[in-house]
């Protein structure tokens, strides 16, 4: 139960640091940023990647701060589930990465990151970090599977045989991973042409 509890714990404070970091943009375009950008040959997809990839370092400090805390207070496992479950948890934050750049295109400054906080405790509910989701309603159980956490949890969990490893569940990361990333590169291209 612990170990179970310090994945999901890992992974909201992964997802928060990679969203953050990603919506945080908003900031740069204000400041005019955007315009710096189009002077430039950088593409609209190596800056989303090299953007991603920043806020993935930030989650990987994330995790490893929740894991060395875990460690520090009781948890236990063998070296291989520690690895294991950080690393999916480290990876399937790539996710709100490409989610905080495009909400960081998508509203200013002042709108992005009060847009942060609530929708990511919302989607952690709907995707069961807070709660089992064999406990909560029926509605929630079947819409749970289609939102961008769910199958990120899913697959961190699965190592200890709390969640379920599926190619659904990889596909759900992987569709929401394109849905995020094509659509922030559309809205910084789109973002830069108006500059």
């Amino acid at each position: 139960v612990s170990a179970t509890i310090m994945t999901g714990m890992a992974l909201y404070g992964a997802l928060i640091a990679t969203i953050s970091a990603g919506a945080a943009v908003s900031l740069e375009r204000s400041t005019g940023w955007s315009r710096q950008l189009r002077l430039t040959p950088l593409s609209p997809t190596a800056y989303i990647a090299l953007k991603g990839a920043a806020g993935m370092l930030t989650g990987a400090l994330a995790v490893a701060a929740v894991y060395a805390v875990a460690a520090g207070t009781g948890v236990r496992l063998p070296a291989d589930l520690w690895l294991a479950t950080g690393l999916v948890t480290w990876l399937g934050s790539a996710v709100f990465a490409a989610f905080g750049l495009f909400l960081g295109y998508l509203f200013t400054s002042e709108n992005a990151m009060r847009i942060v906080g609530p929708a990511m405790a919302l989607l952690a509910f709907l995707g069961g970090l807070f709660m089992p989701l064999d406990q909560m309603a029926d509605i929630i159980q079947s819409i749970a599977p289609y939102t961008p956490m769910y199958g990120i949890h899913q697959l961190a969990l699965a190592p200890y045989g709390a969640g379920d490893f599926s190619w659904a569940a990889v596909a759900n990361v992987t569709a929401w991973l394109a849905v995020f990333g094509s659509g922030a590169a559309w809205l910084m291209s789109r973002d830069t042409e108006r500059v």
